[in-house]
């Protein structure tokens, strides 16, 4: 009888748990593209991934208006099976978050002034893969460890601000600064991003405009790099919507950076084309290529892809 009443307590404790953890969610997407692509004078055909991922996220309600959250988000390369280092290189973070007044952040997680810029004007494809937005400068990368930061609630319908610092947590490297606004008005999204490290900095400017079956937008960047100096570079985006298909025209331009002598621009373009399978499911193609100065950071490539994207 006892090992009975043991017997059950036990079970009505495992249950209490599995529904307790009801909340937690697997993620993840899978994007592979098959290429055709020559990076400087070599061609080769290549099966490549276009940051695929594995997450983990869950949230406690704490009452009042309160939560508990966590993210955690794997990456890998389905083509070959290899692990990013570290295991969980996309974010890594918990955070406390009020309706009322926003979200306390702790952890490691992208560069907010990046997804108001750069990804967001990026629709084709994530801004991943040989595709992605090669001129964009981050100041210290896009993914930053040990950081503290604030996501504000809607205090004015539309308009969220971000604000973060990364602590690098050594005497002689500086820490990490990244600030963001979004603002959305019916059609109109409009986005402002800052990152900083030391000597380091650009701020950029973005507007997308949708309406009916288009979406026209850009951003505009000004990069200080503290040993190249300065550089202007604008991206403009265009998408146009017909039943399950997408059409994408991209088109982007650097400038020359200010110490270094010589031609130091690039260009950039892609065209794509989307097909929607489902909600989850794409397949798509497109061809991007960048051309590069003579004394440019970048490297002259092209591509041509066949790819399918899964999200789960």
């Amino acid at each position: 009888m006892k090992r009975s009443l043991f017997v059950a307590a036990l079970a009505t404790l495992a249950a209490g748990s599995a529904l307790a953890q009801s909340n937690v969610t697997i993620w993840g997407r899978l994007n592979e593209t098959v290429e055709r692509q020559k990076v400087g004078g070599v061609s080769s055909t290549v099966l490549n991934d276009n940051a695929s991922r594995l997450g983990f996220k869950g949230t406690e309600d704490l009452g009042g208006g309160l939560s508990a959250n966590f993210l955690i988000e794997h990456r890998f390369g389905p083509d070959t099976g290899s692990a990013a280092t570290p295991f969980w290189a996309g974010q890594s973070e918990v955070n406390l978050t009020s309706k009322s007044l926003g979200a306390i952040r702790l952890g490691r997680f992208t560069s907010e002034a990046y997804f108001a810029t750069a990804d967001y004007v990026s629709m084709h494809n994530h801004d991943t893969g040989t595709s992605a937005d090669a001129l964009y400068y981050s100041a210290a990368g896009f993914n930053s460890n040990n950081r503290i930061g604030y996501t504000s609630a809607e205090f004015v319908p539309g308009l969220v601000f971000h604000a973060s610092v990364g602590l690098h947590e050594t005497a002689t490297t500086p820490n990490y600064r990244d600030f963001a606004v979004n603002y959305t008005l019916g059609g109109l999204a409009l986005g402002a991003g800052y990152d900083a490290q030391g000597e380091s900095n650009q701020f950029a400017l973005r507007a997308l405009y949708s309406f009916g079956p288009f979406a026209v937008g850009g951003y505009f960047q000004q990069a200080d790099d503290a040993a190249d100096g300065k550089r202007n570079n604008f991206r403009l985006a265009g998408m146009y919507t017909l039943g399950a298909s997408e059409f994408h025209v991209h088109a982007g331009m650097a400038g020359d950076w200010k110490n270094i002598s010589g031609d130091s621009g690039a260009k950039q373009y892609t065209l794509a084309y989307n097909y929607n399978l489902s909600k989850r499911t794409k397949v798509y193609t497109y061809f991007t290529k960048l051309s590069a100065d003579t004394n440019a950071n970048e490297t002259d490539y092209q591509s041509f892809a066949l790819g399918v994207r899964h999200n789960f």
